[in-house]
Formats: C-alpha cells, sequence, structure tokens
C-alpha cells in the first residue's frame, strides 16, 4: 500500500448515467483501493452514480453553473490541493481543465482521456461548441503530460484529425466492473414480467437515447424481426429522443412488445437474463456495455461502428458485427443469433478486467 498523503485527481463533468461517466467512477474506486488518496473533481456534483461514490473516495464540488463555467473553481482546486496528477475526461472538459492547469502553474501532472470518436462526435453534433472540439484538441492537447484513448480507433481517429503523433496517444481499455462485483449485480433479483418462465426470448439493449445509439435503426430491424417469431425489446437507459422513438414504437406497432424502460442503477441483472445483447450504435469510443455483456454471460449483436466492437468481438470472433445503419442485415443476423445460443468464452472479456486497467494508470499516473 502507498502513503494515503499521494493525492490522485480525476475530474469529470458529472456522474449522470453515462458508461463513460460509469467506468471513470470504476477507476477512482479502484485506485483508492490501491491505497491512493483519490479526489473525484466534478463541475456539478450530482447524477445518478453519486449514491455509488465509496467514503473512500474524496467528492470536490465545483459548483459551476455547468462544465464549461468550471475553469475558476478548478483553478482554485488545483492550487489549493496540488495533486501529484489529475486524469481529466471527455473532450470538452479536457480544455477546460488544460487552462486550468497552466493559470494554476502548479507542479501536478496532467493526463487527458478521450472516450468518443472525436471526428463522428464532432460531425454528428447539433451544438457548436461540440463542432469546434477538433480545432480545440489540436491547439491544446499537446500541453498535457499525456493523451489516453479507450480504444486503437479512438487513436487512429484522434491522430489523423489532428495530427498528433501517434506515439503520443496511449491505449488504455476502459475499467469496466469486470470483477465480483459485476457477477454479483448480475445474480441480483429481478422481478420483470419479461424474464419470467415460458415468456418469449429478449433482447436487451443499454445506453442513453440519442442519435449516436441509432435505436430507430434496431427498433426497425426488431420488428422484421417480431414478423417471423415471438421476441422481445427491452432499451434500459433515457434520453432526449424518448419522444421520437416512442412514436416510432407506435407506429410500428410493437408497442406490446418493446419497452424503453429508462435508466436502472443494475444494468447487469437484465444483461445476465437477456437471450441476446444487441448494440446499434453509429459510433462509440469503446462501448464498456459490450464488453459488460459478454461478461454477464450474453450472446451479442453489434454494428461494426467506429470504434471499439471490432477490437472488443475480434473481428466477429465473439460475436457477428453489422454494417452501420443496415437493419435488413442487423435483423438477419438477430434471427441467425437467436438459432444458435453460443454463450460467449471468458477470454472475450478478461483483457478489460477492473485490476488490469487500474494497473495500467497508476503505472502512467505514478511513474517509477
Amino acid at each position: 500500500m502507498v502513503s494515503s498523503q499521494t493525492r490522485l485527481a480525476v475530474f469529470m463533468p458529472s456522474l449522470f448515467g453515462a458508461g463513460g461517466q460509469r467506468s471513470m467512477l470504476n477507476l477512482a474506486h479502484g485506485i483508492a483501493n490501491r491505497g491512493y488518496a483519490v479526489d473525484l473533481v466534478l463541475a456539478q456534483a450530482e447524477g445518478a452514480f453519486m449514491s455509488e461514490v465509496s467514503e473512500s473516495i474524496s467528492i470536490v464540488d465545483l459548483k459551476a453553473s455547468r462544465a464549461l463555467t468550471s475553469l475558476p473553481a478548478l483553478v482554485r482546486y488545483l492550487q489549493r490541493e496540488r495533486p501529484e496528477a489529475m486524469l481529466s475526461v471527455f473532450g470538452y472538459l479536457n480544455i477546460i481543465s488544460l487552462l486550468a492547469w497552466r493559470l494554476a502553474s502548479v507542479p501536478t501532472r496532467l493526463f487527458v482521456n478521450e472516450q468518443n470518436t472525436v471526428s463522428l462526435e464532432a460531425g454528428n453534433a447539433a451544438r457548436r461548441r461540440t463542432r469546434l472540439v477538433p480545432q480545440l484538441i489540436k491547439r491544446f492537447y499537446p500541453w498535457a503530460n499525456g493523451i489516453v484513448v479507450v480504444s486503437q480507433g479512438v487513436r487512429d481517429d484522434l491522430a489523423e484529425l489532428t495530427s498528433i503523433a501517434r506515439d503520443r496517444i496511449q491505449v488504455i481499455y476502459n475499467p469496466s466492473v469486470i470483477s465480483s462485483e459485476v457477477h454479483e449485480k448480475a445474480q441480483a433479483h429481478l422481478d420483470h414480467p419479461w424474464f419470467k418462465r415460458d415468456q418469449p426470448p429478449v433482447l436487451v439493449a443499454v445506453g442513453r437515447l440519442q442519435e449516436q445509439k441509432d435505436y430507430p435503426m434496431l427498433l426497425r430491424a426488431f420488428a422484421q424481426v417480431r414478423k417471423i417469431r415471438p421476441v422481445r425489446l427491452l432499451i434500459l437507459g433515457e434520453g432526449k429522443e424518448r419522444p421520437m422513438l416512442e412514436a416510432l414504437v407506435q407506429e410500428l406497432g410493437l408497442e406490446a412488445d418493446v419497452s424503453l424502460h429508462g435508466f436502472v442503477m443494475n444494468p447487469y441483472a437484465y444483461m445476465a437474463r437477456a437471450t441476446l445483447y444487441v448494440l446499434s450504435s453509429r459510433w462509440e469510443g469503446l462501448p464498456t456495455v459490450l464488453i459488460e455483456a459478454l461478461c454477464c454471460g450474453a450472446s451479442v449483436v453489434s454494428t461494426d461502428c467506429p470504434s471499439g466492437p471490432r477490437e472488443i468481438l475480434k473481428d466477429g470472433r465473439y460475436g457477428p458485427l453489422v454494417p452501420v445503419g443496415d437493419a435488413d442485415c442487423f435483423a438477419r443476423a438477430i434471427i441467425k443469433a437467436l438459432d444458435d445460443k453460443t454463450p460467449p468464452p471468458p477470454e472475450s472479456w478478461r483483457p478489460y478486467e477492473q485490476e488490469t486497467v487500474v494497473h495500467q494508470y497508476i503505472d502512467l499516473l505514478m511513474p517509477q
């Protein structure tokens, strides 16, 4: 164990129910369990995962009106606490952290973490702020002591987009809760009528109801499957596209067999009982939910989106990869997977175990 005086910080916007935030909370817990003092620095200390923060983590609430106004408070935090190192997460927030770090003029080592395929996230963004992120990354990321991304695909995209040298960009997978905790949560009691005995197969998807996840394509593919055989679809997540998706469910006549169930704290219990886990995304960074579904024993079907699924599924060895946006092909892959019922092998998820990833991050943040 190391001295508790060795302080590390993780800076995020909040703890709302997104996969990247869950992963970074897992990382903070893993580092704290190694004996480090960990500050979880939040622009706004709110969100569904706040209740999951253990007592071993110190929450620092910057009380910003929104993430982009957290700069002055972050400067004050760095000057006051002077952590040995800080990991900042998510593109637009990383720019704020780099500016605060320069203004604070402290010896803290600063590392930035990129969770998504930047070119696609910016190219599909409605907000001008997000569309400008690639230019800001190119200008400010070279300041950092290190740049971490969650997959080889994200590294390729970031290097091509910004001309940052590939050897300056390190790939470390997200720390999924691949530990005893995920297995315990997977076995938790689940009181849902669709998982009772003698019910039709259930497809499960987990993720925010937003354009990136392409749930309209998933619903159209599901409608084709539903014409052929009895099956149900459960989508766990919340977001701005709910009204549009509810309208599409009605248009396709799927009200009895599709449930937009909303956000849940324990998706693993659903994954473990799913006949099939489906990921329909147009783009990702590294879809942690796909790894977690494999760990829960679910067979999977995924789009071959940039980036992550091809790496996780080893070019289709652990589950079929379908062209992005192709509802017909996705439907055929679902039908084939329902007939196959081959569970994923343990080696499909072991590279992403929490202990492995935590060790890599500590080596990065605290070099010997």
